[in-house]
């Protein structure tokens, strides 16, 4: 068996520690924007769902329960537009990051096969297609449907939107083309819509849409996860929607492999999805977050892209994403270089809203 370092790129969060020390040294202490991880509390009724489950001796099932099924239909049907999904057209998941990086293998890829994935995205969709030791290459939103991919091998393509890292949000004509490219090719499509609920120039859409899908789920799987617009990510809570044949298949697979979500956690998930009014109260938060830094970094001589949705501030100076890393360090700030997510953000950094309120307004300050 080859050693890990043959099979995976070198993990990218390690390179940031040299400039996490330097902003680590600010009198005042850090102001840690790269990583997207929440920092506000889990709402209450759903902390209270989670302990009123927590006497759970037995073994979770993997397709979950009855009532997360339902909570799951429920809220794609209101949110997503999705009015006729079944239960077997869903499939909780342990954290959308594990089916994101074992999905290509649970599908059975390997040598020959390819996963596709978009120019600027999340390294996850990468590290999937080496665990299968399948091919990986990227592509273009606006060029898929001429003909910029070549189908050859292709069997899973990765949509994201809104996306990671520059929080662009595709249209619904640009989601309707690449589906109707996937579906012509015979390809999976799986589009990551994690950030879905966190637009604020743009209303995302989702694939499974009936004006994207057209009414049909066949070939076409979304991925949707609580940590962002619930505050779980210490929960892994997630879950997959679409395809009910792919979803089944991936459910036998998953049960010879264990892939339970606990059933505390489960309980929780049912309370999240049935309320909205948690949602809302956390996209103020970070709506007031996103207006501070952006107006700051703008005033810093920042220009920022895209950035119409999601939890991210896709900015640059036009020069080196590590030259700007430096300077934000220098003021106790750190970021995500942009080159974390291809080639193609050298020059840009990815600046998350995943701060406290105190937080963000020291990194305000020191920008002006």
């Amino acid at each position: 068996m080859s050693a890990v370092s043959d099979r995976l790129p070198d993990f990218p969060w390690d390179k940031l520690e040299p400039y996490k020390a330097t902003a680590a040294a600010h009198p005042d202490g850090i102001v840690d924007l790269s990583v997207g991880t929440p920092v506000d509390p889990v709402p209450e009724l759903i902390q209270k769902a989670l302990v009123a489950a927590a006497d759970s001796p037995g073994y979770p099932t993997v397709w979950g329960t009855a009532e997360l099924r339902d909570a799951i239909t429920g809220w794609c049907a209101r949110r997503l537009g999705a009015r006729d999904l079944t239960h077997r057209n869903v499939l909780p998941i342990v954290g959308s990051k594990e089916l994101v990086a074992w999905l290509p293998t649970q599908l059975g890829l390997g040598p020959g096969d390819k996963v596709a994935y978009p120019r600027l995205a999340y390294p996850t969709y990468e590290v999937g297609a080496r665990l299968a030791r399948a091919e990986h290459v990227t592509y273009d939103v606006e060029t898929i449907a001429s003909g910029d991919l070549d189908p050859s091998g292709v069997k899973l393509l990765w949509l994201n939107s809104p996306s990671n890292p520059t929080g662009r949000v595709l249209s619904k004509d640009e989601l309707v083309r690449v589906v109707a490219w996937a579906r012509a090719h015979g390809v999976l499509l799986v589009s990551d819509e994690c950030y879905l609920e966190l637009g604020w120039e743009a209303d995302p859409v989702s694939v499974l849409h009936p004006d994207v899908c057209g009414g049909s789920y066949e070939g076409v799987v979304a991925v949707h996860s609580l940590s962002k617009r619930s505050n779980l990510a210490g929960y892994r809570a997630a879950f997959a929607a679409g395809d009910a044949a792919v979803l089944g298949d991936l459910l036998q697979i998953r049960k010879h492999g264990g892939m339970m979500t606990s059933a505390p956690t489960q309980a929780a998930a049912v309370a999240a999805l049935g309320d909205d009014t948690h949602v809302g109260e956390q996209r103020e938060r970070y709506a007031a977050r996103r207006t501070a830094l952006r107006d700051a970094l703008v005033g810093h001589g920042f220009r920022i892209e895209h950035s119409e949705a999601s939890l991210y501030l896709w900015a640059t100076r036009d020069e080196s994403c590590w030259d700007t890393v430096a300077h934000l360090a220098s003021l106790g700030i750190l970021v995500a270089p942009g080159d974390f997510y291809g080639e193609a953000g050298r020059d840009f950094v990815r600046v998350a809203m995943t701060a406290t309120d105190e937080r963000v307004a020291a990194a305000v300050s020191r920008l002006r």
